[in-house]
């Protein structure tokens, strides 16, 4: 799922940028062109984006253009929603997130990408055990018709260009996981 080497870890604060809108609340929506088109500008050639998502369902998209991601191991997810069943996952995650996150099987075990902005020196205040990845590193984005297995798939997709997770949101949602994970007898 990801190739090349992860970022350097973000510091802890994430200056917000009038380019990027994390969670927008407004519950304004673009039409799926608008959004493919968005997500192609990562990809050097933002055709070639289209192409991969035609033919395989997902493109490999560049880090650190548009957005950066948070790797969340499943089983932390799991245990901050409480199950892994998948439409319970998605309705926290959707609630609680308000932001674009993939789910990947085929990665390390179960994996979710949340979708956050990226700013040159910015810091992760999250895990050390949780990536946070940018610039030189490629993610598999699935097509957003793509919202259920098999393969990578939208757990939530984006609702809108420039749609992106608070860091602080998926942070929160990591430190309950971590929380019940080291709390709860399983």
């Amino acid at each position: 799922m990801q190739q090349g080497r992860p970022a350097r870890p973000p510091a802890t604060s994430m200056p917000q940028s009038s380019a990027v809108l994390p969670g927008d609340s407004s519950g304004q929506t673009d039409p799926p062109h608008a959004i493919r088109t968005w997500l192609a500008g990562a990809h050097d050639l933002p055709a070639q984006a289209r192409t991969e998502w035609a033919a395989h369902r997902v493109a490999l998209l560049s880090l650190g253009r548009r957005f950066a991601a948070v790797r969340i191991p499943g089983v932390i997810i799991h245990a901050a929603v409480g199950t892994d069943d998948r439409q319970a996952v998605a309705d926290t995650v959707g609630a609680q997130v308000r932001g674009p996150v993939i789910h990947d099987v085929c990665a390390v075990g179960p994996t979710y990408w949340a979708l956050v902005p990226w700013h040159p020196g910015s810091h992760w205040s999250g895990t050390t055990e949780i990536s946070y990845l940018g610039p030189v590193t490629y993610l598999g984005v699935p097509d957003l018709g793509c919202t259920e297995p098999p393969g990578p798939y939208w757990v939530t997709p984006p609702r809108h260009c420039r749609d992106l997770c608070h860091p602080e949101t998926v942070l929160d949602l990591i430190v309950r996981g971590g929380h019940r994970l080291r709390h709860e007898p399983p």
